[in-house]
């Protein structure tokens, strides 16, 4: 379960650096009925995770976030199709031999993504942007752990139905990003063919180019 710890607290990593910190002085009474504030409150925190980090996100695009809303809506980009040597082996079942190291040599992905990343990353070092990976390639039983932990998205949850993630055909990473770093991936990512793909996850990027 380690693996599945580190990815919960790099997402909470992640999400941590685009809440609005709460105010020192005490706030005004606020109409309960209002969705908006500042820090969230003890009930809001139990709420699910991304339901909690939508406004937040919202705040960050309306900083300065260059992605248009309707590349961010539910199915913007439509179902992804596998390619056919991926689709033969199955979402989550993609043998090590057909993947290939990307970052510090511990994460995957299929090799036409990889080295699509691998140019993005190096690029992207040059113009001072660190580009740290927190997830990539996840097989089935990694999946299916993902799911049980942080419900399915189909259910208000965190996760695809085990067997359609994109991180299992090896072409999505999840990636720690500061404010700065997405900026620089939403208007370069689709250069290099990684797209922001899933509502509300800016850590997100799939391999889908043109």
């Amino acid at each position: 379960m380690n693996g599945i710890s580190a990815i919960h607290s790099r997402i909470a990593a992640i999400e941590g650096r685009f809440r609005t910190p709460a105010p020192v002085a005490t706030p005004p009474a606020q109409d309960p009925s209002s969705s908006t504030g500042t820090a969230p409150s003890t009930a809001s925190r139990a709420a699910p995770v991304h339901d909690a980090f939508a406004p937040a996100f919202a705040a960050a695009l309306d900083g300065g976030g260059t992605t248009p809303a309707a590349r961010l809506a539910p199915g913007a980009y439509g179902p992804l199709s596998p390619p056919p040597e991926l689709a033969a082996y199955g979402n989550g079942r993609v043998p090590a031999a057909a993947l290939t190291p990307i970052g510090d040599g511990t994460h995957h992905l299929h090799a036409p993504a990889a080295q699509a990343f691998s140019r993005m990353e190096a690029d992207a070092r040059l113009a001072g942007i660190d580009l740290g990976i927190i997830s990539s390639y996840r097989d089935l039983p990694t999946q299916q752990r993902l799911a049980a932990e942080k419900g399915l998205y189909s259910q208000g949850g965190l996760a695809a139905t085990p067997g359609t993630s994109n991180h299992g055909w090896g072409l999505s990473v999840d990636l720690e990003l500061d404010a700065r770093a997405l900026d620089w991936m939403r208007a370069n990512g689709p250069r290099y063919g990684f797209v922001e793909d899933v509502p509300r996850e800016p850590w997100h990027w799939t391999y889908r180019p043109a």
